[in-house]
């Protein structure tokens, strides 16, 4: 199946547009996606309901006026849509690594929450997270113990953050640490854009026995406002087979495990 022939796959693919031309036109997305127009303008109607883009005649462009918080809760939406195939993958392939017994530990990313979504086939395990929206995923199994950090709640990614999440977390000894990352460089290491995050992410690392980045090819060579770690703090990446192979190779030189899916 064509990914345009599902309204994730499509609107997933006009955010990416939106991202890299700051305008998109029903017509053109309608010949290109092979849909109707009435399809396109009714995509382009539920991603303004989500705040992720401002309808102008003929189709559509990004939202430069919001607020911070605005654009917070937008970037976590887009998140989601974005690369939403790989993410799904690298979940599934993540989940892998968990053997029942283990104490996992995950972050509040969207790739994070996709580990979360694949555990099935286990039936002991401790999860701990920082992470609202992954809470409600592992409590729905009915088998683990879910234990959701105390701090304070950024509503803009339902995230835990804050000295009180901090104090929380060393408490706790983990087999393996799944960190979302929203940037990565050989230079200038793992970062976000909240130095908040970015706390609580290094006091993650630090609980952990076993580190496991998870994130999409496009976070490759990036950098954002708050440092996390070097990649040297890393023992697996699990990303998509779209990662430059010079990074790839770097990686490995510095005896990080590398694993790339397909999608």
């Amino acid at each position: 199946m064509n990914i345009y022939d599902s309204a994730q796959g499509r609107r997933s693919a006009i955010l990416q547009r939106l991202r890299e031309e700051s305008s998109v036109n029903v017509s053109e997305l309608s010949r290109e996606f092979g849909v109707s127009e009435v399809t396109i303008r009714k995509d382009l109607r539920i991603l303004k309901e989500r705040k992720l883009l401002l309808r102008v005649h003929g189709g559509a462009i990004m939202d430069a006026t919001s607020t911070t918080d605005e654009v917070e809760e937008r970037n976590f939406h887009f998140k989601q849509l974005v690369n939403s195939r790989e993410k799904e993958a690298i979940g599934r392939a993540a989940a892998a690594h968990i053997k029942n017994g283990d104490t996992i530990l995950v972050d509040s990313g969207t790739t994070a929450l996709q580990v979360v979504r694949n555990l099935h086939s286990f039936n002991d395990l401790t999860i701990i997270t920082n992470s609202v929206n992954a809470m409600l995923e592992a409590v729905k199994y009915k088998r683990f113990r879910v234990i959701l950090l105390g701090g304070t709640v950024r509503e803009s990614s339902n995230s835990i953050v804050g000295p009180l999440a901090e104090s929380n977390l060393k408490l706790f000894y983990c087999d393996k640490l799944f960190l979302g990352v929203d940037s990565i460089s050989m230079e200038a290491g793992l970062s976000t854009p909240s130095m908040e995050e970015a706390s609580t992410n290094q006091v993650m690392i630090s609980r952990a026995r076993e580190v496991i980045a998870v994130f999409d090819s496009s976070k490759v060579n990036k950098r954002s406002l708050a440092f996390i770690a070097m990649p040297d703090k890393i023992h697996t990446v699990i990303t998509d087979s779209h990662i430059p192979a010079s990074f790839k190779s770097q990686l490995r030189s510095m005896k990080i495990n590398v694993e790339t899916v397909s999608v």
